[in-house]
């Protein structure tokens, strides 16, 4: 039967324009585990300064940790249906990153850790995903890569310019109540259900914060990761933890503290004060429950950059 006039026209059945997908855009991910150890400790401060600088990181011998790297790929499918063999992508991990990363100390491994020639840095979380990157860019279409040093910590690149994603996960608990003071009891039972009860409920939050920066060429740092921490409970988890937000945060007297908002003050709280140690706030995202989350960036021009990379790192 003929399309009525004006109608769109059929899209092509994939399958026979692409016999296996050969040739489909697609993003895959691959996920690789290596532990090690590091330590903190720049050869041209005193014992003094190195500890006021990095606290118990710069305890010799070191520390260690369970690293989890999520690399993602990017490409067009070839005639096999895939992206990439992924006996490939294991292989060229394992003979890159983990087969000479695992049970080392990273101080010692790579040349970029170095700390005895000029240009050596700290093996930090944002430097060490960096220098997986050099060494696994050529063997890869990388689109992006993100390395967990704790379930609390962990680092994006998304290139091989000196620059880094640093996320601190952290956690509050507080009661709010959903509802708008012009409104009616009935309006707002309408509007916000269960969420408008008078007395209000609470959640156990999780906050993630992520700071975008250059990896200092000595330190390693995209941000001072003591100092990011300290922001973050000064400015948020005191002030907010355990607390009727509505009642004992001023903001939310008058605004109604959805995770939506509570994103947002979060993000107006620590905008200016990160950007004043050099780094940018790029994103805070709060998870309120298992079920629900809200995101905002901070950087409205970065929201174009590689998202596909970024959001394949997430759900990595």
């Amino acid at each position: 039967m003929a399309a009525p006039p004006g109608a769109p026209a059929a899209p092509e059945a994939p399958a026979a324009a692409h016999p296996h997908g050969h040739g489909r855009p697609c993003v895959i991910t691959r996920r690789a585990t290596f532990s090690a150890s590091h330590l903190y400790r720049l050869p041209e401060l005193t014992d003094e300064q190195n500890a006021a600088r990095f606290g118990p990181c710069a305890i010799a011998p070191g520390h260690g940790h369970n690293y989890e790297l999520i690399v993602a790929m990017g490409g067009g499918l070839d005639a096999d249906g895939m992206v990439l063999n992924l006996s490939e992508v294991k292989h060229a991990i394992r003979a890159e990153v983990t087969g000479q990363l695992d049970f080392r100390f990273l101080n010692e491994v790579w040349p970029e850790f170095d700390l005895s020639r000029p240009e050596g840095m700290l093996p930090t979380t944002e430097a060490l995903v960096h220098a997986i990157w050099l060494r696994l860019a050529p063997q890869l279409p990388l689109m992006g890569l993100r390395l967990y040093e704790t379930d609390k910590l962990w680092a994006d690149v998304i290139g091989d310019a000196m620059e880094a994603f640093l996320t601190i996960r952290t956690h509050f608990a507080a009661a709010h109540r959903l509802a708008r003071p012009e409104l009616s009891p009935e309006q707002n039972d309408a509007i916000y259900g269960k969420c408008a009860r008078p007395h209000g409920h609470g959640h156990n939050y999780l906050l993630d914060v992520t700071v975008r920066g250059p990896i200092d060429a000595r330190t390693g740092m995209a941000c001072d990761l003591a100092v990011l921490q300290q922001l973050v409970d000064d400015l948020v988890v005191e002030p907010f933890d355990h607390t009727f937000l509505n009642k004992d945060v001023a903001h939310f007297a008058t605004t109604v503290p959805t995770a939506e908002n509570i994103a947002l003050h979060i993000a107006d709280l620590l905008t200016g004060p990160i950007a004043a140690t050099g780094a940018a706030l790029h994103k805070v995202r709060l998870q309120e429950s298992p079920n629900n989350a809200a995101e905002v960036f901070a950087e409205t021009p970065q929201l174009g950059m590689r998202p596909l990379a970024l959001e394949a790192l997430a759900a990595g």
